[in-house]
């Protein structure tokens, strides 16, 4: 289980905010503290900006299909 939250992470960050690599949660551009989901291509597809959400998509299933394959692999070690 150990690292297997960073399989959610981006080495370049966020657009707009690279401090923030999570691809899953992460406080909103424009809501404060506020979580969004999937924020870069929520956010992308909110702003009509296409380009960058066709760019996301993939990245972030990739970052899901990792995460699944870790934790499928942690579990089959439990049983």
């Amino acid at each position: 289980m150990q690292g297997l939250e960073q399989t959610l992470m981006t080495e370049d960050g966020l657009p707009g905010r690279p401090w923030f690599r999570h691809l899953l949660y992460a406080p909103g551009m424009l809501t404060g503290y506020g979580v969004k989901t999937m924020p870069t291509v929520r956010e992308a597809i909110e702003e009509g900006r296409w380009d960058q959400a066709s760019q996301f998509i993939p990245i972030t299933a990739h970052a899901i299909d990792a995460y699944c394959q870790r934790l499928d692999a942690a579990t089959a070690l439990i049983h």
